[in-house]
């Protein structure tokens, strides 16, 4: 993949996904842009892949670049960062009472705090998110 063409398919990825709900994310643009196969993206929210950089089809260095050009076109557009919690798929209650058992997932194979951050961080687009509720 040249830089270019993968800046261009990044950015177009991030403005489809903040006009048609208002916000992107890093796991919708890598499975836009080709990199993560939903199937291997459901296998690791169901915590049958231990972390997501290994079931993408590029090498850490690209998907770091991917990650930096999310955050630039965020910026370059007044896009506003907003964390998420990703919890795993399919966890059943603790012995049928109360709660469901909460497991968060990994991003990296290490887990540093801020390649993570890049993972869970969500770009909103709040003028057009007041659109979208306005439409309801």
């Amino acid at each position: 993949m040249k830089d270019g063409n993968l800046n261009g398919k990044i950015h177009s990825s991030m403005y489809h996904q903040c006009q048609e709900r208002g916000y992107a994310t890093p796991v919708d643009v890598l499975m836009e842009i080709g990199v993560l196969p939903k199937k291997k993206y459901e296998d690791w929210r169901f915590g049958r892949v231990t972390y997501l950089e290994s079931v993408c089809t590029v090498n850490l260095r690209i998907l770091s670049a991917i990650l930096h050009q999310m955050r630039v076109y965020a910026k370059k557009t007044g896009l506003k960062p907003s964390f998420c919690y990703y919890k795993q798929w399919g966890t059943k209650k603790k012995g049928g009472q109360g709660k469901k058992e909460l497991i968060p997932l990994r991003f990296s194979k290490g887990g540093n705090t801020d390649v993570e951050k890049w993972y869970v961080t969500h770009f909103v687009d709040i003028k057009r998110m007041q659109e979208i509720k306005d439409k309801k």
